[in-house]
């Protein structure tokens, strides 16, 4: 009896969950024995030794809790990673699961053989781990001299995707029973479409769930870095240390959460992803992002000069009417030009997201001319392309140029799919052509790939709420945090300035106000960096969750940072109007 073999269903509440986390741990790569000898016992004794650490330093309390925390997270990361593992498995099966069975079906309404079409979804290096299983059917059935149906049982009983698993158990079932793979997967289209939109509205529900602890968790740090700002001022304590030891758990904590939001999030990007060719809009993007690049570069050397005083240089006399550029503004300019090719592929992105409204429209009326005429492609897209077809009319009558220049078929699909710069466009196009070439019914495939895609744009909307959702909370959370870091920081400083004051009054206090260990400039650095990394953290998260371009986060990340920027200058304002006497 295996790990895996325990019943998830039965036993006391979280049985469950240790069940799942045994089957993780049978499912290892490499064997039980050696995973915790070299791995699990090196975090269980890191673990005793930091708890060893917070009860013998000579250190203040709140400076040693801490430190056991960064032990126990590594014991858990340690207990917790063969789950891990095993879950982005289940992820990558599951994310292209619909186009796999799609292409399949494309592939099984072809004059083909049916293991012919285990064969090229297993050439497929796109579907990932799904394309391994292909080929794991495949070596099954050539190798070992197993039926297909048998093969397909065998590895339902291994894959850790239950929809995968259902799917190769009703596959084995029908062929068994003599069905045809074509008259099967036609009729299996809606249930796998069903599969995939539950699976696409867990992730965005578990995105919500994750939205809602990031909340309280970052509001929870904001509050700890607070506290570890102004407390010192009362107990004397070296500021500095606390600071950075609750920046540390800060970043740790941003760290965890953009890890599980990546996790959590289903893989659907926007763009093309093949690299065999070079897309129309490709030149732009790296154009804006060599000038936005050279901008940056050169407005760093620019505020070095300025802070470091090299050759009297100053930034704010460039500037007239301005007498002194805050620190905090002026370490924010130099990533401002990075704007440049985060608008430009933001544009580009608006494009590529309404060609793929525009596809199945065109493929259906595409699939059903050619069945009507009967004729080839490029002669019904000399009638199709004068068509309106929004912002993909262009890619159409190129596509129609390249036929007619007797191009190459599939180059002249490849080139089309390339200019389009969409991930929906290539995968459908491929699988279009694929079906086109091997004799199948281009009526059939027009509807089939039309219904499909306008299924996966529909839940494509659903995140795009989602994502908007989030902007709006990151956004918040940056503003109310940096208002929280400064105001402590400005009214340490505003006390540090008023000590000799109170230590002259009547009644001496000045043995109640330790000011004289902080380092104001240092700690408006360190809570500077913090700025700048939630920054970056909260626009990767963001292009994570709307499936974007990389460049794309640039937009947010320079947004994020001049937000807290301007939020930290408007504080020291406010003090020094309202405060200070």
């Amino acid at each position: 009896m295996t790990m895996a073999s325990i019943d998830a269903e039965s036993g006391p509440l979280g049985w469950g969950a240790i069940a799942g986390l045994a089957e993780a741990y049978d499912r290892l790569d490499v064997p039980l024995y050696r995973y915790l000898l070299l791995y699990l016992l090196p975090a269980v004794v890191g673990f005793l030794v930091t708890v060893a650490a917070a009860v013998l330093l000579p250190l203040p309390l709140f400076i040693r809790l801490p430190i056991p925390a960064l032990g126990l997270l590594v014991l858990f990361a340690a207990v917790f990673y063969p789950k891990l593992v095993l879950e982005q498995e289940r992820g990558q099966l599951e994310n292209r699961l619909h186009l796999l069975i799609t292409h399949m079906t494309v592939l099984s309404t072809t004059n083909i053989d049916r293991m012919e079409v285990f064969r090229e979804l297993a050439k497929e290096d796109e579907y990932g781990a799904l394309a391994d299983e292909m080929y794991r059917v495949v070596q099954l059935v050539d190798v070992w001299n197993q039926s297909l149906d048998d093969a397909l049982r065998r590895r339902a009983r291994e894959v850790p995707s239950k929809p995968l698993s259902d799917f190769f158990d009703r596959l084995a079932y029908t062929l068994a029973a003599g069905q045809q793979l074509q008259d099967f997967l036609l009729n299996e289209q809606k249930v796998v479409i069903q599969n995939y939109v539950t699976i696409y509205e867990g992730s965005l529900e578990n995105l919500e769930v994750m939205k809602d602890l990031y909340l309280s968790m970052i509001l929870s740090m904001t509050f700890g870095l607070v506290f570890a700002v102004v407390l010192p001022i009362l107990t004397g304590t070296d500021p500095t240390v606390t600071v950075a030891a609750v920046i540390t758990m800060f970043v740790f904590v941003q760290l965890g959460f953009a890890y599980a939001i990546h996790t959590v999030t289903l893989y659907d990007p926007v763009w093309y992803q093949s690299e065999r060719i070079t897309a129309a809009a490709e030149p732009a993007v790296r154009r804006s992002i060599v000038v936005g690049g050279v901008l940056a570069v050169a407005l760093l050397v620019v505020v070095a000069a300025d802070l470091l005083g090299l050759g009297g240089f100053s930034l704010a006399a460039l500037l007239p009417g301005v007498n002194g550029i805050p620190l905090l503004i002026e370490a924010i300019i130099p990533i401002t030009p990075l704007l440049i090719p985060g608008l430009v592929v933001r544009r580009v992105e608006g494009e590529i997201k309404d060609r793929d409204g525009e596809f199945p429209s065109f493929i259906r009326a595409l699939g059903a001319s050619e069945s009507a005429k009967q004729s080839t492609t490029s002669a019904v897209l000399r009638d199709l392309r004068k068509k309106d077809f929004g912002s993909l009319t262009k890619d159409v009558d190129n596509l129609y140029t390249r036929l007619a220049m007797r191009i190459d078929t599939e180059s002249a699909w490849r080139h089309f799919t390339a200019d389009s710069q969409s991930y929906l466009i290539q995968k459908f196009s491929e699988m279009y052509l694929i079906g086109r070439q091997m004799g199948g019914s281009p009526k059939r495939l027009g509807e089939l790939i039309s219904e499909n895609m306008n299924e996966v744009l529909q839940l494509r909307e659903r995140r795009e709420q989602a994502t908007i959702t989030l902007i709006g909370l990151l956004y918040g959370i940056t503003a109310a945090s940096a208002f929280a870091f400064f105001i402590g920081i400005e009214v340490v400083a505003l006390l540090a300035t008023m000590s000799v004051d109170l230590s002259t009054n009547g009644m001496n206090l000045s043995g109640l106000i330790s000011t004289g260990n902080y380092n104001i400039p240092l700690i408006r650095f360190l809570l500077l960096l913090v700025v700048l990394f939630n920054a970056l953290l909260s626009a990767l998260m963001i292009r994570t969750v709307d499936g974007g371009h990389t460049v794309n986060s640039f937009v947010h990340f320079v947004v994020l940072a001049w937000t807290s920027s301007l939020v930290a200058v408007l504080v020291h304002t406010m003090v020094g109007a309202f405060l200070r006497v």
